[in-house]
């Protein structure tokens, strides 16, 4: 008697900065309804070196795409970031440009505080904490950063990712990329840094 055949779903990773980008990716993957696993990754805010020593060694086995998840105005904040991240930058156009797995690099521009508020219909450019602190009703930054259903919050009551999309500003990177759908392969054609 044989054993039946293991069946193994391939995957995207995201690598994310802190808890709520973990816990808005880990509600995303938990509506997405479809068979493709998502293993989201907190960095815990360890800053770019983390990032890419944590992109590096993690394993490729059956992944589709590698996605980094990182706000923008570390580079603003602390120094030596701004070369860390161009670091992050060529590793990932080196990768995509051998063929291996495609690492988009996704920038929270200034941070996912900012894109969170894009969800809201009512957000008009207000101070992202103030708004997200009262208007939200979260009280504290803190709370909101723990909230572990934060996808769904940010997805409802007339709130939505389309929303956030169209309102998007000003883009750090821009990922042109191709999709063959019957096989699942996906590549990055070019990569434009602003």
């Amino acid at each position: 008697m044989s054993r039946p055949k293991r069946v193994l779903r391939k995957k995207f990773i995201v690598f994310c900065e802190g808890d709520t980008e973990y816990n808005y990716v880990d509600g995303m993957r938990l509506k997405q309804g479809v068979e493709l696993a998502l293993k989201p990754i907190n960095m815990q805010g360890g800053g770019y070196k983390s990032f890419l020593d944590e992109i590096k060694k993690e394993a490729s086995n059956n992944c589709l795409a590698k996605f980094i998840i990182i706000d923008f105005d570390r580079t603003k904040r602390h120094s030596g970031e701004l070369e860390k991240l161009k670091e992050i930058i060529k590793y990932c156009e080196l990768q995509n440009g051998s063929g291996r797995i495609p690492c988009f690099l996704i920038l929270d521009n200034p941070d996912f505080e900012y894109v969170a508020c894009l969800h809201a219909e009512d957000y008009n450019g207000q101070e992202t904490k103030k708004y997200i602190e009262q208007i939200l009703g979260f009280g504290s930054l803190e709370k909101f950063k723990k909230k572990k259903d934060i996808y769904c919050y940010l997805n409802t009551n007339h709130n939505s990712y389309d929303r956030m999309l169209a309102r998007l500003g000003e883009k750090v990177i821009i990922n042109h990329y191709q999709i063959k759908k019957a096989n699942f392969d996906i590549k990055i054609t070019d990569t434009e840094v602003i």
